[in-house]
């Protein structure tokens, strides 16, 4: 690697403003021998795809408290796992990360595999995840392209291609300029240059280290890039949610299918969520009261609005879906984020349950 070199210059300002992160081994350490922990890195990963550092990183300590190892993370509960995951979002990736963890310990020893190729074949790991694995943790000069690596790439080459056609064109540039030397560090050096300075409004250009490299810095186009195409607009699906207490303050919840959204995870019962008003679903006879308040939630693809009906029953009364989980082992902050909403409105705003 060349002193003058596109990489070299970048992991050189790396060595000096490297982020802390609770996952990350420092470039002084790294140097002196320190390897990062593949474990640490991949649960890193997952956890950070679709998600901010901010939102990651108690999410990241508690799981790591909880589970230090993989094989900690393969022997745990299905449903503790998914209760620990409340609030990231994405639950797909929560029962992919137990899936992986399990496949690791059973096929590999405990062991992650050392390569990008290798690490492709575990359940639940795609070509980002496997690139920043194979790169962070092994060394390998795989090309880890994120968000803010196609907005480093879109502005240093100047690519007025919008997203998501870019994609091809973008890693490709990426990968001309990753390094057989220090890739691990090169990689995160490029996110951390992404997320730092060359962020997606007022990019700090003139503190660059690429600076005099960037074309659209030149050409007064950086903060126009990348384009992206225009979105759809997202459609609105309608549901209903049943908040049900029984007269001893027990609340009626239902485990979620394992596929589909919210998978696995505990909820209120509801109706399908569709575009139309859906028809009625409860799941024990009672005397339903409208709260008058919609839960609104916003997902990948569409708008989510609840309609909450509300009701106390006897002791005596049985549901037909779902169980009574008792008041002390209640925990709202177990739900997802669209149910918790739904607790908020039924309990907090308006007590009507």
């Amino acid at each position: 690697m060349r002193d003058d070199s596109p990489s070299a210059e970048l992991l050189e300002w790396y060595d000096r403003h490297a982020r802390v992160m609770p996952w990350r081994v420092p470039p002084r350490d790294r140097k002196e021998g320190v390897r990062p922990d593949p474990y640490r890195v991949w649960l890193s990963e997952v956890m950070l795809q679709q998600t901010t550092v901010a939102a990651v990183r108690d999410y990241f300590r508690r799981f790591t408290d909880r589970w230090p190892t993989v094989a900690a993370l393969a022997g745990s509960e299905d449903a503790d796992v998914m209760a620990e995951w409340a609030g990231l979002g994405y639950y797909a990736r929560a029962r992919n990360l137990l899936k992986c963890a399990r496949a690791v310990v059973a096929d590999h020893g405990g062991v992650f595999p050392t390569t990008r190729d290798a690490l492709l074949t575990l359940p639940g790991i795609g070509p980002y995840t496997a690139s920043a694995v194979a790169a962070i943790a092994y060394d390998e000069p795989a090309t880890v392209v994120d968000g803010n690596v196609e907005r480093v790439m879109a502005r240093l080459h100047n690519v007025a291609t919008p997203l998501p056609a870019a994609k091809p064109e973008l890693t490709a540039l990426a990968e001309a300029f990753t390094p057989d030397t220090r890739p691990g560090d090169y990689a995160q050096a490029v996110m951390d240059l992404g997320a730092t300075i060359c962020t997606p409004r007022n990019p700090a250009c003139g503190i660059c280290p690429w600076r005099s490299r960037c074309v659209a810095r030149v050409e007064g186009t950086a903060a126009a890039l990348p384009a992206k195409s225009p979105k759809k607009a997202k459609p609105v699906r309608f549901g209903i949610a049943y908040v049900v207490r029984r007269i001893d303050g027990a609340v009626l919840l239902e485990r979620r299918p394992d596929s589909g959204l919210l998978g696995g995870m505990l909820g209120w019962p509801g109706t399908e969520w569709s575009e139309k008003t859906p028809e009625p679903a409860p799941p024990i006879r009672a005397e339903w009261k409208d709260l008058g308040a919609e839960a609104r939630h916003t997902f990948t693809h569409f708008h989510l609005r609840l309609t909450i009906l509300t009701a106390t029953v006897p002791m005596d009364r049985t549901p037909t879906r779902g169980d009574f989980v008792e008041r002390a082992d209640y925990s709202p902050a177990a739900l997802p984020t669209a149910m918790r909403k739904v607790h908020d409105l039924a309990f907090v705003t308006h007590r009507r349950v």
